[in-house]
């Protein structure tokens, strides 16, 4: 029988999970085994798996799971080295050229296992099954926002958290805005017909910006783009890939220009193909943005878990779109689960 192992996040900050108890039920009713740790750190709403039949596990417990039980998590496992034996279902950032994706290949070679990589489940098309990409994008256009915003006040944005909702997020920075008396600024999203795109331009309409809306055919030029700089906000939602544009020069630092806040919600800023070659580490909840230009002052963005500021609304969104991969999971040599293989083999070396 084919068991999923449901592990609990490790990374600071991550409540959200990848499956819901509705999406266990479902799962079980396949005659696929369901294990779910227990989670001293999951969202509220994210709870049930008992009652929906799941079998429950301690905290942390994934590697004494039984050697053919298939391990399912979102975020990066522990740094410890340790060989990973088992197959793995998760993000794990090691396919384009990521300094720490290497050592995290090695321990599959060394332990034998399978990364069955969530970036790289992708239909006959090539299209991604299941992402994350709406809520990154609208999270992420609102921590640009807030950078901003204390620029206004002469500061550099303080620590970021989670909200129970859209709408506690959305008064949140209606608040600030409001307190601010300057005219609020313009923003620019490039991949603005994108998932990430489309919550990035979403969150800057509800919060009543002006936008500049890019994608494929703006781009296409391979640039320059002077263009970018007379925005206060630029939003970058383009993942890196061989052929991606430089958006945002290391020249724009010094060059005139209105633009202040940089939102890289792709965040790849270890990737071989980063188009905002300003900064070369993500930053985090506890110091959101780097000021990588004080006069006049650029900051950068670039935190690689928005999404988990609404944990509740994108794991639920996230679980529906990813159910039915899992829901052949019995099946992983054919589908998702093979080109998501085939991925795996050519990297691991």
């Amino acid at each position: 029988m084919t068991h999923l192992w449901v592990r609990a996040e490790q990374r600071p900050n991550e409540e959200r999970a990848g499956i819901t108890p509705e999406g266990v039920k479902a799962l079980i009713a396949a005659g696929i085994k369901v294990t779910v740790e227990e989670s001293s750190v999951r969202a509220k709403g994210l709870t049930g798996y008992a009652e929906a039949g799941a079998d429950i596990a301690p905290e942390n417990s994934w590697p004494n799971a039984p050697a053919d039980a298939i391990i399912f998590g979102l975020k990066e496992l522990p740094d410890d080295g340790t060989p990973l034996p088992h197959r793995h279902i998760m993000f794990g950032h090691a396919f384009k050229g990521q300094f720490s994706g290497r050592t995290l290949l090695d321990r599959f070679k060394a332990g034998g296992g399978t990364l069955y990589d969530l970036e790289y489940l992708v239909d006959e098309s090539g299209r991604r099954v299941a992402a994350f990409g709406y809520w990154a994008g609208f999270a992420g256009a609102a921590v640009a926002l807030k950078a901003w915003l204390a620029q206004q006040q002469g500061t550099i944005c303080g620590p970021v958290g989670g909200y129970p909702s859209k709408d506690a997020l959305l008064t949140d920075l209606h608040t600030d805005l409001t307190r601010c008396d300057t005219t609020p600024p313009r923003a620019i999203v490039i991949g603005a017909l994108g998932r990430v795109g489309t919550g990035a331009s979403d969150l800057c309409t509800d919060m009543g910006l002006e936008v500049t809306k890019w994608d494929m055919a703006e781009t296409a030029s391979g640039g320059p783009f002077p263009e970018i700089l007379d925005h206060q906000i630029f939003l970058n939602c383009i993942f890196a890939r061989p052929g991606t544009p430089v958006f945002v020069p290391r020249a724009a630092l010094d060059a005139d220009r209105s633009l202040t806040v940089i939102g890289d919600v792709a965040c790849d800023p270890d990737s071989d193909y980063n188009p905002v070659p300003v900064y070369s580490e993500a930053t985090t909840w506890a110091a959101p943005a780097r000021r990588v230009h004080v006069d006049p002052p650029l900051d950068v963005v670039a935190i690689d878990n928005l999404p988990s500021m609404l944990p509740v609304e994108s794991s639920q969104d996230y679980a529906a779109q990813l159910l039915p991969s899992l829901l052949t999971l019995s099946d992983l040599g054919g589908g998702v689960w093979a080109r998501a293989k085939a991925e795996f083999d050519k990297h691991i070396g």
